[in-house]
């Protein structure tokens, strides 16, 4: 949890106001998706015990939207030539109300909650009484577990200036925010959730690329430096008002986080104390000593370390990676015991088996990491290696000379042992490194982090390594193209294509991972039943894992294509047909062949002879890792030569495609690209090179007495 958002281990009661940006559409529209996913975060926080009161605006313009129709249904042709008339807010109000409610309650009976309506108007706050009713109704309906709704009855409300900011409950309201405000201080809320249609407050108009997200308000330093965008485009307010609504609440005594409501999850995050959104709380100034370390901080940080590490001999930094071993093998116990509270957690949460499996650090998956630190410990130096040398002109020689990229960012999911194998990566090839793991593993990763930055000396730096917390840091990070050299993410398909699309900075990687195996008339089909067994059970989930199973025509003849279905049966696979082979095996049609299940099951397809196969898998396929099972060298070498693929195997499973097994020793992921590493980057793959030129004084001057020579020179040993 972060540390600046601790408070909300306490809280019981909380009010979440939504606005009208968020309950509408861009043309006016409810927005019924975002309005379901807030009634099913609602339910649950009411199931898990919480008190839930609802704040909303978005009456007014459901209103509009039903007055304009009306009236456009009831107008003559000479009426629609004047269609300047302004509809009266009031009745759009008055109209609109009722049919928000009635939304809501259709909502939350569909999810076995009960609500109810409470309509306020400004000056009803001046009543000391109806003080005192309002809140003895809420406690009432609280303890019944119904979600009291409130909103401002503007159809006959007789309000005349805006909201003066109040230090108490005592005044009126202007809008929907502030009236929220009011509620969170007269009920006693633990917790006040703004939603907006941005994710918090920004240091200037969020459409501005240069804003910067505020993640904790301190009024004695922010109220001078923000600069607010436009007003709210459908509702009253924007976020002026919900600063001013925020402010007022939370010193207070009222903690309030303005997010965004778009996402279907945010309330809950919030709760489960994630740093998203802007977080308003009065001892916010006290804060200070959580130092906010900047994306551009951390990142200058670890491209300052890896230049010191650049500078260390060999043997030195092949004894900060033995000193990463030993520390990993010592603290074994502390590792386990942090991972067992990430598992717990994710098995309370509900996840897939799959994910838990791939979250669990079992001794033999430390034993197996250690055992991979020492391995890059003894590779050859991979720094300074020259390449090439050759001779410009007497006495002029050039060098081609190995060197790390600069500064890493990788972006990994649910595995911590990937932090392991990435960081000895890093350190083994002289580069910086920012690490952003998925928060299924938070405290693994936390605890190797710790781990292992304890093993480089300070004559390196800790800040070698960084470990990114936030999600909300990614953004930020992936604008520092002037810093960061690489980045490299390792999870899900959406994933890879969001970072893909969301920065300037190359990207290595794959966004699918669909593997063929083809299967040849010349098969042997024992050979071929444990490939494509292997290549699809061993590990489902893996991005090497078998997807699609192409079959010469002439094995649907001879039983050699029933056998392979047979295996593939036996073992729990669902298979999925193309054209021919749905029809031919009575099996359901795949939507498509460009599919990764990363599950049991795979589409299957006859195909007429390798050429075919070949068309099939570069129209299809991911260029990922592709297979064939022949006896034939001839049609082999064909397959071999002509699949563009990363990694094209012949008589071998898909999943040998791995850095481990391919003696990398560790791999940072696996890449499709065409340009720098492709297939399972390792070390190599970290490194560029940079041209060192050794003279005598020559100069260029125009060519005229320069004698080129350009002839190569033996590499030194």
């Amino acid at each position: 949890m972060d540390p600046t958002r601790a408070f909300v281990k306490s809280v019981k009661r909380v009010v979440v106001k939504v606005g009208t940006a968020v309950v509408t559409r861009s043309d006016g529209r409810l927005a019924l998706g975002r309005l379901g996913a807030l009634c099913e975060q609602l339910k649950e926080l009411n199931t898990r015990g919480y008190e839930v009161i609802l704040v909303t605006s978005g009456a007014v313009g459901l209103g509009r939207q039903r007055l304009r129709y009306r009236r456009l249904a009831n107008s003559s042709f000479s009426d629609l030539q004047n269609p300047q008339y302004e509809l009266d807010g009031k009745a759009c109000a008055a109209v609109g109300q009722s049919s928000l409610m009635a939304l809501y309650d259709i909502m939350f009976s569909q999810l076995d909650v009960t609500s109810s309506q409470l309509l306020v108007n400004d000056g009803f706050f001046r009543d000391a009484d109806f003080r005192k009713q309002l809140t003895d109704t809420v406690h009432s309906l609280l303890e019944l577990r119904v979600i009291p709704i409130f909103n401002e009855n503007d159809a006959v409300s007789t309000r005349k200036a805006p909201y003066e900011l109040l230090q108490d409950s005592s005044g009126i309201f202007w809008d929907n925010d502030s009236l929220a405000g009011l509620l969170a201080l007269e009920l006693k809320a633990d917790l006040l959730v703004l939603l907006s249609d941005v994710e918090g407050l920004y240091n200037g108009p969020p459409s501005d690329p240069k804003s910067k997200l505020i993640h904790t308000y301190v009024r004695e330093k922010h109220q001078t430096e923000i600069t607010f965008g436009d007003k709210s485009r459908l509702g009253r307010g924007g976020m002026t008002a919900k600063v001013n609504a925020a402010v007022c609440a939370a010193y207070s005594g009222t903690p309030v986080i303005i997010t965004s409501g778009y996402p279907n999850d945010n309330i809950m995050r919030v709760l489960q104390g994630e740093r998203i959104g802007t977080v308003f709380h009065k001892d916010a100034h006290l804060w200070t000593s959580i130092k906010e370390i900047t994306a551009h901080e951390m990142a200058v940080a670890a491209r300052d370390s890896s230049r010191k590490l650049q500078i260390l001999n060999s043997e030195q930094r092949k004894k900060i990676l033995l000193d990463v071993a030993a520390a990993i093998e010592k603290n074994e116990s502390e590792i386990r015991l942090e991972n067992a509270s990430d598992v717990a957690d994710a098995e309370e949460a509900g996840y897939e088996r799959s994910l838990i499996s791939r979250l669990t650090l079992r001794p033999e998956k430390i034993a197996s990491l250690v055992k991979s630190v020492r391995k890059l410990a003894e590779m050859d130096e991979p720094i300074g290696q020259i390449l090439k040398r050759t001779e410009i002109a007497d006495k002029l020689v050039l060098e081609k000379i190995s060197c790390p990229l600069g500064v890493l960012l990788v972006i990994f999911e649910s595995r911590p042992d990937a932090l392991v194998q990435i960081a000895a990566l890093a350190i083994r090839s002289g580069n910086g490194l920012l690490l952003k793991g998925g928060k299924e593993a938070k405290r693994s990763n936390a605890v190797l982090h710790k781990i292992i930055t304890s093993a480089i000396p300070d004559t390196v730096g800790g800040k070698l390594i960084g470990l990114v917390t936030s999600r909300e840091a990614i953004p930020d990070l992936l604008k520092l193209d002037d810093v960061i050299d690489l980045v490299v993410p390792r999870g899900s398909n959406k994933l890879v294509s969001q970072i893909k699309d969301s920065t300037k900075i190359p990207v290595l990687g794959h966004a699918d991972g669909i593997c063929h195996v083809y299967i040849d008339k010349a098969a042997n089909i024992n050979v071929a039943k444990k490939i494509v067994k292997d290549a699809k059970t061993d590990y489902p989930a893996a991005c090497n894992a078998m997807e699609t199973l192409l079959v010469h025509k002439d094995l649907a003849g001879n039983g050699g294509l029933n056998e392979l279905v047979a295996e593939l049966q036996k073992q729990g696979v669902q298979l999925y047909g193309g054209p021919k082979a749905s029809v031919l095996l009575k099996i359901s049609e795949a939507k498509s062949f460009h599919l990764e299940y990363s599950s049991l099951a795979c589409t299957i397809e006859i195909v007429d002879d390798v050429f075919a196969a070949i068309d099939h898998i570069h129209e299809y396929g991911s260029s990922h890792t592709d297979c064939i099972v022949t006896e034939d060298s001839k049609v082999a070498e064909t397959f071999l030569h002509q699949v563009d693929s990363a990694a094209v195997f012949h008589n071998a499973s898909t999943r040998f495609c791995d850095g481990a097994r391919f003696g990398l020793g560790a791999e940072v992921g696996i890449s499709t690209s065409r340009i720098h590493a492709r297939g399972p980057v390792g070390v190599e793959g970290l490194l560029t090179n940079r041209w060192v030129l050794r003279g005598n004084g020559q100069v260029v001057d125009g060519d005229r007495s320069m004698i080129y020579t350009h002839k190569d020179l033996q590499v030194k040993a």
